[in-house]
């Protein structure tokens, strides 16, 4: 059986979320100031690790910076990281 699974923006809790079967199980938390975005933290619930859940959030997070011109400030371990694997988006990274 398929298990529905979606990424998407939360605005009221401020990150980005993948849902899977309805339950949110994998998240990374930003803000804005001005034309930065800054991650401060990444969550995977424990029994979801290992999935690649976290990527997935974080690419779409990325794109999405991307796409509004907005560069990225990581302060999470696991965004920078991802940032660090995938060279595609050091332009997004304020040093």
């Amino acid at each position: 059986m398929h298990v529905h699974e979606q990424v998407r923006r939360n605005d009221a809790g401020s990150r980005y979320e993948l849902v899977l079967g309805g339950q949110v199980v994998s998240f990374a938390e930003f803000h804005e100031a001005g034309q930065l975005v800054i991650f401060p933290h990444t969550v995977t619930l424990p029994e979801f690790r290992g999935n690649g859940y976290a990527a997935r959030v974080v690419r779409t997070a990325l794109d999405d910076a991307r796409a509004t011109g907005k560069s990225v400030v990581a302060q999470c371990w696991f965004v920078r990281q991802f940032l660090r694997d995938h060279p595609e988006y050091h332009d997004l990274l304020v040093a």
